[in-house]
């Protein structure tokens, strides 16, 4: 359901978010209140029963264990789910219970119909209490609203035990007065070392508090333990509303207490409500659609509210924060972020924020800059001062270097400096070998092929930020390096195979098999991964014999069976033919095609794809969200391009599906994008002009777009193969 309320109707972007969209299914993604890449993500959560609840919740499930402050979104790992708060009333009970018993502890169940979510919202009805939760939140800060039923043993539990798939390490909880708690949580599982401190504040004092360290009482006001819990007991009348609010710091109570007061000093719940509604109608308004078709609204308003869920604020009000080396630091020059989800997000969120949200991009990069400084090496998958070290290559590279060469303000040689040591300080598994003997042994490591074509993709990109600084060493260096992928074309199968230390190719060879952390490829096969070279589709065209073979066997893999062989990575999803929509890798593969001059094939698929793999459903994403990745595919495709070359500041043109768009730029620019004859038939490109001026590219350019203008499509029923044909008017890898 959408429930919104508190602006004006010219400026109510709000109402089209369903935030619903993609938490059933394999979406994964996080349901609750927050505001635009906000330090908590304060919603439900549920018992973790495997894959599908990496989130904390699964729009499948019906009880509810009460409610966290940290939540992922759309990741295929699970963690956070923490810092858990659950009103009840009733007999004591010291645990959350289990899914198959949840009556035996204090769970609770609710209905669909009684739970409600926007931007900055999020309230259910608990069956079992009857209770009214209500959820908003500032930057720093979760405000809950429950209005009870008359009852002598009303309580708030704050459960420091309960996480959604790690395991606390040390809990700490104490009572300060009678409306004031504080206390920390540290934990291990997938981020090894994460410490959150909070600090805790009730509108109604509190007649008894209560400790529990696992299933002991202690008779205290404080207690350190792994499993710590306080039961906060009072009594309530008939629909009396008691209000709870938690500030939350990776650095101390103290800290969290000033987030606190800083942000929400107050009770004063709509208008924390109205304050998040202000700030998500701002930033969805960057982007303006004109549509008949509302389910299409829907979609694309909630796309662009989930690229905005992370990466998340990660420092207090006062500038302090926790590094990767958990040492704590003071700096007010910079907004802080943390849960980058990097090998998803370089390939689209991160270019769109170049474009939508360029006064967060140099703090992004500085973020990542500073984690260098910590651990070493550029971040990989950061999640809350923890490097995860999740899935191959050093992906942050192309963001840092995008972003450079975009002219954000970024210390370049700084920038520089990371890159180069990320990509050769044996960080990453496989580069030692990769530079001694020009490719990754498949028999070393899994996912061999994976990691190389990964790591080529950064490399290209440091190539020309070196290039850009006069450094002709380090440019050939690199650009060779970005062209490993080579090594692995077999011109038997014309596939990338996996290469035995002996220089065999390994076998047996099966281009569709997907081995799911077996393989050479990385939650996909031969046929997906074959075409991860974005950084040099003209070497790729070269390889497969040129352009009409190229184009035949792309064809083929939108056109052959999608059957897989039982043990296939669970990631593959999304299919048509081999290529898989649902796992990151294919993303930019159906906008290759402009590379060998065949661009009017390209609307056909991704046509197919905005229609029938995104919906308004909560099984409305064909795979996980991915901190945003997923909805900016969504969000660049139906504007009418992609950026296939995370890092060389072109968008390959697709098929847009809007009659008009207005992106609004930095300066009091806009970008105003129409499409002439826009329908469901007329999916090819018949004509395009820029700034009223006839239009041959089959691609737009990062300055394009940024200095502002007006980009007209005319669309037809009928493919016009002279698009782009002409060698001058594809795309290249370099463009800058």
């Amino acid at each position: 359901m959408i429930f919104s309320f508190g602006s004006t109707p010219n400026n109510n972007y709000v109402k089209y978010v369903d935030p619903f969209i993609g938490s059933g299914g394999h979406g994964h993604v996080f349901v609750g209140a927050n505001v635009p890449f906000g330090g908590v993500q304060v919603g439900p959560t549920n018992f973790n029963k495997g894959w599908d609840w990496s989130s904390s919740y699964h729009h499948s499930d019906s009880i509810v264990k009460g409610f966290c402050h940290l939540n992922v979104s759309g990741t295929g790992m699970s963690d956070l789910g923490e810092l858990t708060v659950m009103p009840v009333n009733g007999p004591l009970k010291i645990n959350a219970g289990t899914q198959e018993n949840h009556m035996k502890g204090y769970s609770s169940l609710y209905r669909k119909e009684k739970e409600h979510a926007s931007p900055g919202y999020y309230s259910v009805f608990l069956e079992r209490y009857n209770i009214k939760v209500e959820l908003t939140a500032s930057k720093r800060v979760g405000l809950h609203r429950y209005t009870y039923p008359k009852s002598t043993d009303s309580k708030i539990i704050i459960d420091l035990g309960e996480g959604s798939a790690d395991r606390p390490t040390e809990t700490f909880l104490r009572k300060i007065n009678d409306t004031l708690f504080e206390g920390y949580r540290f934990s291990t599982g997938w981020a090894k070392d994460q410490r959150e401190f909070f600090s805790a504040v009730t509108s109604k004092p509190v007649k008894n508090f209560l400790l529990y360290d696992r299933g002991r009482k202690i008779k205290d006001d404080k207690k350190k333990g792994k499993y710590v819990k306080g039961f906060l007991e009072f009594e309530t009348k008939e629909g009396e509303e008691v209000f709870f609010k938690m500030g939350v710091s990776t650095v101390s109570m103290k800290n969290a207490l000033e987030n606190l007061i800083h942000e929400i000093p107050h009770w004063d719940f709509e208008k924390v409500h109205k304050n998040a509604i202000s700030e998500w109608n701002r930033e969805l308004a960057k982007i303006k659609i004109k549509t008949k078709d509302i389910k299409k609204k829907k979609i694309f308003y909630t796309a662009m509210y989930h690229t905005m869920i992370a990466p998340n604020l990660y420092h207090d009000v006062n500038g302090e924060y926790r590094g990767t080396d958990k040492k704590v630091y003071t700096d007010t020059t910079f907004t802080n972020y943390t849960l980058f989800s990097l090998w998803d997000t370089y390939r689209a969120a991160h270019p769109l924020y170049t474009i939508t949200h360029p006064e967060r991009v140099s703090d992004m990069i500085n973020s990542m800059l500073k984690i260098f400084d910590h651990q070493g090496k550029l971040p990989v998958w950061h999640l809350r001062g923890n490097e995860t070290n999740t899935m191959p290559g050093y992906s942050a590279i192309p963001v840092v270097v995008d972003a450079v060469l975009k002219g954000f303000n970024i210390d370049k040689k700084e920038a520089f400096n990371a890159v180069k040591k990320s990509a050769t300080g044996y960080f990453e598994p496989g580069v030692k070998e990769l530079m001694n003997l020009g490719y990754i042994p498949s028999d070393l490591m899994v996912e061999s092929v994976a990691s190389s074509m990964e790591y080529a993709i950064g490399d290209w990109g440091i190539a020309q930020l070196a290039k850009e600084m006069n450094n002709k060493d380090d440019y050939h260096y690199f650009l060779d390096r970005s062209k490993a992928y080579k090594t692995y074309f077999d011109e038997e199968t014309k596939f990338m195979r996996g290469k035995l230390s002996n220089g065999e190719w390994r076998t047996p060879f099966d281009p569709v098999s997907a081995q799911h952390r077996i393989n050479d490829y990385c939650e996909g096969n031969a046929w997906q991964y074959l075409w991860l070279v974005p950084q040099d589709p003209e070497g790729l065209i070269t390889l497969l014999g040129g352009d009409e073979k190229y184009i035949e066997k792309l064809d083929t893999l939108f056109s052959m069976s999608s059957d897989l062989e039982e043990g296939s990575s669970m990631d593959i999803t999304g299919l048509i033919g081999q290529y898989a929509h649902g796992n990151e890798p294919s993303h930019h593969t159906t906008y290759m095609y402009a590379y060998a001059g065949a661009q009017h094939k390209i609307p056909k698929n991704v046509r197919y794809i905005l229609s029938e793999l995104y919906n308004d459903q909560p099984d409305g994403l064909s795979g996980n969200e991915d901190c945003g990745q997923m909805s900016a595919w969504y969000i660049f495709s139906s504007l009418g391009f992609y950026p296939v070359n995370p890092s060389n500041g072109a968008y390959v043109f697709g098929s847009p599906i809007f009659d008009e768009v207005l992106i609004e730029l930095q300066g009091g620019k806009n970008f105003k994008i129409i499409t002439e004859n826009n329908s469901e038939k007329n999916i090819y490109i018949e004509s395009v002009t820029l700034n009223g001026e006839n239009y041959n590219n089959s691609y737009i350019t990062h300055k394009d777009i940024t200095n502002g203008g007006e980009l007209k499509f005319i669309m037809s029923d009928t493919p016009n193969k002279a698009f782009g044909k002409d060698y001058k008017n594809r795309p290249k890898s370099i463009v800058y």
